[in-house]
């Protein structure tokens, strides 16, 4: 058990030094709501986001809702307190105590099989552009939702990941893809200026190939005007400002898909 947890420690530390725990924590604070992993602790749902997954639980939890484990598929492990309940021999109470932690074993949603569960019912259409996402070895699924973001881009995973069949999310994470090609990589957490480079770049991707782009302006206004505001600006200024970046962004989208120089 010790060389388990000794594996488990070590995998968070070698997190770190990819630089993978940002993105991993900032994700994890909004747990999917009404899943086990839902109660667990920051660290452990960081951990299962670094696995890859937004849904891992135990065997018999996965049984409980007619699912089970794929042949040959391997477990990854979360810390779990070891309580220890002692009756006090002075009032007779019963008393619980913290004595070190053990690993538990578990499997990710996404190496079982059998019943559905609620939140696989989104199924994402043929995006105008997905296959810019393609040819740069990005894959594009469709996640569980927690009404606290309705996409991200995985940098280090390489993956597009939506809780909504909008274009105007797509295009945004999109975006943040050709972004990254632009500068060779990208800030750490929610950047106001990336942000605003990739709404800008979302809408006028929607007005350019999308569909309904009319029903995201409105939406697209008031997300490029928040993080506008945390660098005291206008939000047309604040688009002039990124202006120079975000046609670069575009070009990349919607040109030849040739490389920066």
């Amino acid at each position: 058990m010790a060389a388990s947890i000794h594996d488990t420690v070590s995998r968070i530390i070698a997190s770190f030094e990819r630089g993978d725990i940002p993105e991993a924590i900032a994700y994890s604070m909004f747990p999917i709501p009404n899943i086990p992993s839902a109660k667990w602790s920051l660290l452990n749902r960081t951990l299962m986001f670094l696995a890859g997954t937004q849904d891992a639980r135990g065997f018999r939890q996965w049984k409980q809702v007619g699912r089970y484990v794929k042949k040959g598929r391997k477990s990854f492990r979360i810390l779990v307190p070891c309580i220890v309940k002692t009756e006090n021999e002075e009032n007779g109470k019963v008393e619980s105590s913290l004595r070190g932690f053990m690993c538990k074993p578990v499997f990710r949603f996404e190496d079982t099989d059998g019943e559905a569960l609620d939140y696989e019912k989104l199924q994402l259409p043929d995006f105008p552009l997905i296959e810019r996402a393609e040819e740069w070895g990005i894959s594009v699924k469709a996640i569980p939702g927690n009404h606290r973001y309705y996409g991200y881009y995985s940098s280090n995973r390489k993956e597009i990941a939506l809780v909504t069949p909008e274009e105007s999310v797509f295009f945004h994470e999109l975006a943040h893809v050709a972004h990254e090609k632009v500068n060779g990589n990208l800030k750490a957490g929610q950047d106001p200026l990336q942000e605003i480079v990739a709404e800008l770049s979302a809408a006028t991707l929607c007005r350019m190939v999308g569909k309904k782009q009319e029903d995201s302006l409105g939406n697209s206004y008031r997300y490029i005007q928040r993080y506008a505001s945390e660098l005291n600006l206008a939000v047309n200024n604040a688009c002039l400002k990124v202006m120079s970046e975000t046609e670069k962004v575009l070009n990349i989208i919607i040109g030849d898909c040739s490389e920066p120089d």
